[in-house]
């Protein structure tokens, strides 16, 4: 049987044309990408290439290509990133790496955000099978969180287990898990606001595409 995120991942490259610079997030399909990207030896050099991902950056140092510094990057063409889930309106959770700030950023240089990955992400509107993941500096963990409650009572919100409790930056994660999603906006909005949050998971109304095996 076919491997579907293959199968995206190849999609996404027939987009990518000689001379763009192209943004590369997180996760399996990507890395897909990457391979595909530098088997085409004469497209690759004519690329520029920036990742959000640690991850991503190794490997695409293994198949010998090169990545600018996002700090040395003010534009990308278009950045191709996984998700958990996304929904009609392109609006997806991207809860896995706790590397959503870094995605963002790369995100807003963007001409175009497609999201890449199997069929299985779609959903008509976004779940709650997976947690809102919040990055928060660590002298406003304790308030953040009494924050949070107050205003999702019936939210859960713990610390993500104790090896993984910390990004590479040294902020503390936060997973806030409800049996039903709030209007996403508002949610977007409110964590967002709070002092002392990075970022989070939510990505609202920031992505212009998606790719999955199914698209024609």
């Amino acid at each position: 049987m076919p491997d579907p995120k293959l199968a995206a991942a190849k999609k996404a490259f027939q987009l990518i044309q000689a001379g763009q610079t192209i943004g590369l997030g997180d996760g399996s399909t990507i890395l897909h990408l990457a391979q595909f990207i530098a088997d085409d030896k004469q497209l690759a050099s004519s690329l520029t290439l920036a990742t959000s991902s640690a991850k991503t950056i190794n490997r695409l140092k293994e198949l010998d290509l090169s990545v600018q510094s996002l700090s040395a990057l003010n534009h990308i063409d278009i950045y191709f990133d996984g998700c958990d889930q996304f929904d009609r309106e392109l609006n997806c959770l991207k809860s896995g790496s706790g590397i959503h700030a870094m995605e963002k950023i790369v995100a807003s240089m963007a001409g175009e955000f497609i999201l890449v990955g199997d069929s299985s992400k779609f959903s008509e509107k976004l779940t709650a099978d997976f947690p809102i993941v919040i990055e928060v500096i660590p002298a406003a963990l304790g308030i953040v969180r009494v924050r949070l409650q107050a205003a999702f009572p019936q939210a859960s919100i713990n610390l993500r287990k104790l090896e993984q409790a910390t990004n590479d930056r040294g902020n503390y994660l936060l997973e806030m898990k409800f049996e039903e999603l709030p209007e996403l906006s508002h949610l977007n909005t409110f964590i967002k606001m709070l002092p002392g949050v990075v970022d989070h998971s939510l990505f609202y109304q920031m992505a212009t595409k998606a790719i999955t095996e199914m698209t024609s």
